[in-house]
């Protein structure tokens, strides 16, 4: 079905609305499922389709999904971005998103999950995704599942541009080597996986060509802006803000936990094989200060 959509679910999102610019860049027809309370007006100028519907209405799915080609969701509850998510709309959403692309018999579904989910059962918003690309096979569904590091979008983001100010907050221990990608770059990819030659069912690691420790990209961003900049060290504790629940806050522990076990690093072979050159650490931590504002 060459002129079916391509349905975006979570098109809205930091990384969402760049798969919908990276697809429609690729000549697909993309439909962007969408809330009520949602703000359109970027996904319709990038040119998508609106597909009014939500993750735990599923007849609202089964419209959404109706002549659908292919899927790429990249929806995350567990955010909390939107008021009244949590990781239960992972669980209830993912199945009855699932059950309904199983029904509608989409060619591909292109699910983002998380690095090395399978080995964390301790952190809930990880094993969400394990349990959803579980799903996905039982249900017979074609699926591919991107298993993406940490964003680095989100380094030295905390309490402002810690780049700018040349003071850099760093959660957790800042000597264990993890993965990390770059919105635009895991964007990139899953477009690409809509169409790319890979087996049913595939669980592909994305990151860089090496893990990187929190002391390591401060000091190739010092470099890369010709200043140092300090590290502090922070406890994840003092991310919790008046209104995190504790079934979030632990969650967030437990994730930081598992970063220490120096088990959150991915093998990015298989991500080389099908989507070309792997992100090198320099250039991406480049790009995302040039982003920033901070170099040409």
């Amino acid at each position: 079905m060459p002129d079916a959509p391509v349905l975006v679910v979570g098109g809205t999102g930091m990384l969402g609305s760049q798969v919908v610019a990276h697809l429609v860049a690729r000549n697909k027809h993309v439909r962007a499922l969408v809330r009520p309370t949602t703000t359109t007006a970027p996904l319709v100028a990038a040119g998508a389709e609106l597909a009014a519907g939500d993750l735990l209405d599923i007849a609202s799915l089964r419209n959404a999904l109706d002549g659908v080609d292919a899927v790429v969701s990249s929806a995350a509850g567990y955010t909390r971005h939107t008021p009244g998510d949590t990781i239960e709309t992972d669980h209830t959403g993912n199945a009855n998103l699932i059950d309904a692309a199983a029904d509608a018999g989409v060619r591909r579904f292109v699910f983002t999950s998380i690095l090395n989910c399978h080995e964390a059962r301790d952190v809930p918003h990880f094993w969400a995704k394990k349990v959803a690309e579980d799903a996905l096979a039982a249900r017979g569904v074609p699926f591919v599942a991107l298993r993406p590091g940490a964003f680095v979008d989100q380094v030295g983001m905390w309490g402002g541009d810690g780049f700018a100010a040349g003071r850099i907050a760093w959660m957790g221990d800042s000597t264990v080597p993890m993965t990390f990608v770059y919105t635009p770059d895991l964007a990139d990819v899953l477009a690409a996986a809509v169409d790319a030659d890979v087996s049913d069912g595939e669980r592909i690691d994305i990151g860089w060509d090496r893990a990187v420790t929190g002391r390591d990209i401060v000091e190739i961003a010092g470099k890369i802006l010709g200043r140092p900049l300090e590290l502090m060290e922070m406890d994840p504790a003092q991310l919790r803000n008046a209104g995190m629940p504790d079934d979030a806050m632990k969650d967030l522990i437990a994730m930081f936990d598992f970063f220490r076990t120096g088990r959150y690093v991915a093998d990015t072979r298989r991500q080389a094989e099908v989507f070309g050159s792997v992100p090198v650490a320099e250039d991406a931590i480049r790009r995302r200060l040039a982003a920033l504002g901070h170099v040409a």
